[in-house]
């Protein structure tokens, strides 16, 4: 069976590639076993040597990874490019850092006796990522594991196979041992079929209804899981904001990547008193925005991914519509699978875009009067991803990033996301932490060694 790549800018076919069958993943899963020893006993150092020259070869061809997560998904050219250098930031940092992050510990140490704590790969991990971020997603997480001495087979979103067959070339061209790092391609039913197998450890990026299944199908195993889920991220624009100084960064929190974003701000929570201001500087903004085609680099708001994806997007505009939303602006569906830069007020709790996560270029915006109430609005979703707080005021930014129910907290133009930092979230935003020290030891199995000290 094949999987059709479709550019969705025009919704034309751009190329195919063959669907993994099940016999080649019980191929793939016995060839990573075969050599899940050989790696795993391998000195860190030695894995970082094989890694470092892949990490090299993404870079070489970051040009045309950038020119296929755009033909593909449709994100704007300039915006894959930030993703790939973004992501082989990471990389880096995790290849110069992970022998100390991971290092043994000495937790106790006298005359007689020393305690140390080791940290030990678990062994073959699934890796399953999303549309959004493709490069980063599939390729950031699979590189935490490697260095730790984890095989992976990444399960990458069949909405880009054509980037990630290129990707699997790259690894096939490279020092790297056979079956260290592989790719199954296909849908929901070959990814249900891989996670059945002999595996130590799934790793995944998606949705939280996906996560809840892969979930159970970790418990029924015991095995451990890792889950970046959906966000509903609320910003919250307090009555001393600078507006001005802010008005951009929100925007870009919530437009960039045409929303389809696990952590873009989606829900905007602003004092009363600056509400006028802040809707009509964000419709500014939006009024200006170039809508087009991927690869032109004049192009800021792109296409969402498919068909389905729109067809969601309309479904929630609809709903707010029809139970009284204002549309500021926007609100319409261009050819194929572009939606304007939509703005929208008169928000009640019942619209799906107050309930729901927005995986696409539409901002409902509220107002509150009181600290309090702001921060009651931002936690009023079941997921608990990001949030941001635009303030000038330190009190009240200590005071909502410790009251907010997320897993992380960025005031006004700054950002959380770093390679050094962890990254995940609380409610039904997921399960443990990827980046970081806290990222790469989360991938292993951590023991304790008891020993005479003098031995």
């Amino acid at each position: 069976m094949k999987i059709v790549s479709i550019n969705p800018s025009n919704n034309e076919e751009v190329g195919a590639i063959e669907e993994t069958t099940k016999e080649e993943v019980i191929k793939k899963v016995n060839l990573a076993k075969s050599v899940k020893n050989k790696w795993a006993r391998l000195e860190i150092e030695e894995r970082i040597v094989v890694l470092k020259e892949i990490c090299n070869k993404f870079e070489e061809n970051s040009d045309k990874i950038a020119n296929l997560i755009s033909l593909e998904m449709g994100k704007p050219i300039n915006q894959s490019e930030n993703e790939i250098k973004s992501t082989l930031k990471t990389m880096k940092w995790d290849l110069e850092n992970a022998a100390n992050c991971i290092a043994p510990e000495t937790t106790f140490e006298s005359d007689n006796e020393i305690q140390k704590v080791f940290y030990e790969p678990k062994g073959i991990v699934v890796a399953i990522s999303p549309f959004n971020y493709p490069f980063s997603l599939c390729c950031a997480t699979a590189f935490q594991n490697l260095i730790v001495g984890n095989l992976v087979i990444s399960k990458p979103d069949p909405n880009v196979p054509l980037l990630y067959k290129f990707l699997e070339e790259i690894l096939d061209n490279s020092n790297l041992p056979s079956g260290v790092w592989q790719f199954v391609f296909g849908g929901k039913e070959i990814g249900s079929y891989l996670v059945e197998q002999d595996i130590d450890m799934i790793c995944f990026t998606g949705n939280t209804k996906t996560g809840e299944y892969l979930y159970k199908v970790a418990a029924s195993k015991m095995i451990p899981i890792l889950m970046e889920l959906g966000g509903s991220a609320p910003g919250i624009v307090c009555e001393d904001a600078d507006i001005n100084c802010v008005i951009d960064g929100i925007f870009k929190k919530k437009f960039s990547n045409s929303g389809q974003l696990c952590h873009a701000l989606k829900r905007l929570i602003v004092h009363e008193n600056v509400f006028g201001e802040v809707v009509n500087k964000l419709k500014s903004i939006a009024e200006k925005q170039n809508i087009g085609e991927p690869l032109d680099r004049n192009t800021t708001i792109g296409p969402l991914v498919n068909e389905k994806q729109i067809n969601t997007l309309l479904e929630q505009f609809n709903d707010a519509k029809s139970k009284g939303a204002n549309i500021i602006c926007g609100g319409k569906q261009l050819k194929g699978n572009y939606f304007e830069p939509t703005i929208l007020t008169n928000i009640t709790k019942d619209m799906k875009v107050w309930e729901e996560e927005v995986f696409g270029p539409i901002l409902p915006i509220v107002t509150f009067k009181t600290i309090e109430e702001a921060i009651e609005l931002a936690n009023d979703t079941i997921y608990g991803l990001g949030g941001y707080v635009f303030t000038t005021n330190r009190e009240n930014f200590e005071k909502i990033s410790r009251e907010l129910k997320t897993g992380m907290v960025a005031l006004n133009n700054l950002a959380y996301s770093a390679p050094y930092n962890p990254f995940g979230g609380v409610k039904k935003s997921g399960l443990g932490r990827t980046r970081g020290k806290w990222g790469l030891r989360g991938l292993c199995n951590i023991k304790v060694v008891t020993f005479e000290n003098n031995m």
